[in-house]
């Protein structure tokens, strides 16, 4: 499936629109890489464990916004957008949700 920031997608025609899709997840870092990751933000490195859950919460949502598309019977998403925000006491829990406009292709 194809899946684009873009309204369109270039060289194809746009034959239907099946709806808005999201995806979304939440996930929470545990104390151990909230731990390790303030450290290595002391000494000024980059913080992987933060780098792996973001990743992996962009994957879920993408991928469950993806599932929701094909349910309908779309070739694509156009339009998809990226949210990303922190949730919980603290900020202790990573949201990001994904939408976009499903679409069939010509």
């Amino acid at each position: 499936m194809i899946i684009t920031t873009t309204p369109t997608v270039e060289g194809r025609t746009i034959t239907g629109y099946k709806g808005i899709v999201t995806g979304e997840a939440i996930l929470g870092a545990n104390i151990l890489k909230d731990l390790f990751a303030g450290i290595r933000d002391i000494v000024g490195g980059r913080s992987a464990a933060y780098e792996r859950e973001l990743t992996n919460a962009r994957e879920t949502a993408l991928r469950e916004m993806e599932e929701r598309a094909a349910a309908l019977g779309a070739d694509a998403i156009v339009g998809v957008d990226l949210d990303y925000e922190v949730l919980g006491q603290g900020g202790s829990m990573l949201m990001v949700s994904a939408s976009g406009t499903a679409v069939t292709l010509g």
